[in-house]
């Protein structure tokens, strides 16, 4: 591909933004956190995690969903600076592990993880994440009367934003084939907009520069290391660990290189950790890496590091302008909920190629019975409450394929 210009670098790190947003600023909005302080976390981790692996992986940090139970109940009994100590627990634990990893090696890390593992663990993060793309797009159900229901004008919307990206993705020429969802999210919003789905009241209250006065007091507060925050919050790291693998593995396969190799992943962990700490210190969620902007990259097959970097400064610089960031959020659910129903699909479609690239017989037994324990359990179980640590089906299908890997025989 030729060189990118830095317009299209900005445009496509833009598009990035775009991706991780919604996902980084809920976390903040569910747990009480502020959104702003998020995005600055989240823009200054994935800068820090470039600068540690060397600008080699081309990966977005976001705020992490796995600890939404514990921030929310940590934070309404202690208080902010309790959470902002357990935070930075939570990255010095990453750090922790992050030397394990390199004590062992990656090769014998990898032994846990063949594709066998993988490719169903891949192919689970993407489809976890679909009933929420779908829920987004305006389709609804209820468990109690077992009806579903739709959102007519959301449908319509997430409908146009489909067909958008895939024209764009399939018949444009040039640098708009590059763009499909930036393109396909202008072109839901003006769609938004038209059928009266866009409100533009928070960006008419919203200042232009600088934090909100509550947002300064909880940047501005001096963490507390207690048991009460560190035991609630810092072990929820050791739980997602198998999940960093399985970002790392599906990015990597997107790009088609060995990050677990080069720069190895104890580098990307250690990236996490210290990306984490930062947040901690700052008052934002715990970082991780974003399976969102791994699908961006699926779709537009531009891995250049640098625009990851680019929507790195365009969230800081987003943070510190209260009307654009406001003028952000106002797009609708709907739009974004077409945006997701194709990125999270192509996330499960990695692991589907990570089992054909593999060659993987499913003749074999053993091949059938891992591949069919990791997706039921992964997807159909939401997250398991063990006091504040929240354990999520992902993390539980990926060790039950760890384990049943090391223990069936090869010839089943």
């Amino acid at each position: 591909m030729n060189q990118l210009t830095n317009s299209k670098k900005a445009l496509l790190g833009f598009q990035h933004l775009l991706a991780m947003f919604g996902a980084t600023v809920l976390v903040p909005l569910l747990t009480g956190l502020d959104t702003s302080i998020a995005l600055l976390c989240a823009g200054l981790g994935t800068l820090l995690f470039h600068y540690i692996t060397g600008g080699k992986v081309p990966v977005f940090l976001g705020s992490s969903f796995a600890f939404i139970g514990a921030i929310s109940m940590t934070l309404s009994q202690y208080g902010i600076g309790v959470v902002k100590g357990g935070i930075i627990g939570a990255g010095i634990v990453y750090i922790i592990m992050s030397v394990i990893i390199k004590a062992f090696g990656p090769e014998k890390v990898r032994s846990f993880f063949p594709p066998i593992v993988t490719g169903p663990v891949i192919m689970v993060i993407g489809l976890r994440l679909s009933p929420v793309a779908i829920s987004m797009a305006g389709y609804s159900y209820d468990a109690a009367t077992g009806a579903g229901s739709v959102d007519t004008n959301s449908i319509i919307v997430a409908s146009i934003v489909i067909i958008t990206m895939i024209i764009v993705s399939i018949f444009a020429k040039g640098f708009f084939k590059l763009v499909p969802i930036l393109i396909s999210v202008v072109v839901g919003y003006i769609a938004a907009y038209a059928m009266n789905m866009v409100d533009f009241s928070g960006v008419s209250g919203a200042g232009w520069l600088g934090f909100s006065s509550s947002a300064f007091e909880q940047l501005t507060t001096i963490p507390q290391f207690t048991l009460a925050g560190l035991t609630a919050i810092a072990p929820i790291a050791m739980v997602i660990f198998i999940e960093h693998f399985g970002d790392i593995t599906t990015n990597g396969a997107v790009v088609g290189k060995d990050f677990f190799k080069d720069p190895g992943v104890h580098k990307t962990m250690l990236g996490d950790g210290v990306a984490t700490i930062i947040a901690g210190l700052l008052g934002g969620p715990a970082n991780t890496t974003y399976s969102e902007n791994t699908g961006v990259l699926a779709v537009t097959k531009v891995y250049d590091t640098s625009v990851l970097r680019i929507a790195a400064v365009f969230a800081v610089c987003l943070s510190l302008i209260g009307k654009f960031g406001a003028l952000i959020n106002s797009i609708p659910s709907a739009v974004m909920g077409g945006v997701s129903i194709i990125l999270f699909g192509m996330i499960a479609s990695v692991g589907v190629r990570t089992m054909v690239d593999a060659k993987l017989d499913f003749a074999h037994s053993r091949n059938l019975i891992i591949s069919s324990l990791v997706l039921v359990t992964g997807i159909s179980i939401d997250n398991i409450m063990l006091g504040t640590l929240s354990i999520s089906g992902l993390a539980i299908s990926a060790f039950i394929g760890v384990v049943l890997n090391k223990l069936l025989p090869k010839d089943i």
